[in-house]
């Protein structure tokens, strides 16, 4: 399947896979940034992309995100869907700073994954679902 890119900065490296590691793909700061501890911003990532219908990209924190930069993502996940495919609808990502921090062109912030539309579902109603309780949310422990 093919994918049309539009980067939106000569100064971020191109978009691949890292063989043997993973199927997600990085994602890096088009700019340089500094947050204080408290404040938001909208990161750039460079790029604009035309997802084929039906498809959506997740976009998430990198696994060091948080302890090198000391933000979080304020979406938590960000969605994009097919119909954000123009040539300066630029990808983003919202952050928090919880510490003062300098974020510079090319860091590796988050990445993606692609995937197909959920199909449609239909939902009935019912008083009982047929299956035994697993005692309730948070109930598998700690270990």
């Amino acid at each position: 399947m093919e994918i049309k890119i539009k980067y939106l900065s000569d100064k971020i490296e191109k978009l691949r896979y890292i063989d043997g590691k993973s199927d997600w793909i990085d994602l890096r700061s088009a700019e340089d940034v500094v947050l204080k501890a408290g404040e938001f911003k909208l990161i750039p990532l460079g790029i604009a992309v035309a997802l084929p219908k039906g498809y959506e990209a997740h976009v998430v924190p990198r696994s060091s995100t948080f302890k090198n930069w000391g933000i979080l993502q304020t979406n938590s996940c960000g969605i994009i869907d097919e119909s954000y495919c123009g040539d300066n609808d630029q990808w983003m990502m919202p952050v928090y700073a919880v510490r003062d921090t300098e974020i510079h062109v090319n860091d590796r912030i988050c990445q993606f994954r692609i995937f197909e539309h959920q199909k449609a579902f239909e939902f009935t109603e019912t008083d009982h679902l047929g299956n035994e309780d697993r005692g309730g949310f948070g109930s598998t422990g700690k270990n």
